[in-house]
């Protein structure tokens, strides 16, 4: 009985533990997706050719122009 119980116990944790998350991009602070969400955007390409959905405060602010 203790057993069971240990092997049930180990197997909802490695439940909890294992990842089902998309694949990480844009230095770890995107996902790569077919589809983005709302407050997301695409600014690059993952190289499994899904988007790389990246919520704008992470993407790089575009620099003005110097003459």
């Amino acid at each position: 009985m203790k057993l069971l119980l240990l092997t049930l116990a180990a197997l909802l944790l490695l439940s909890q533990l294992t990842p089902g998350d998309a694949q990480k991009c844009w230095n770890l602070n995107g996902k790569c997706r077919h589809r983005c969400s709302r407050k997301e955007s695409v600014y690059v390409y993952c190289t499994n050719g899904k988007m790389c959905c990246v919520k704008p405060k992470y993407q790089p602010k575009p620099k003005p122009w110097m003459f």
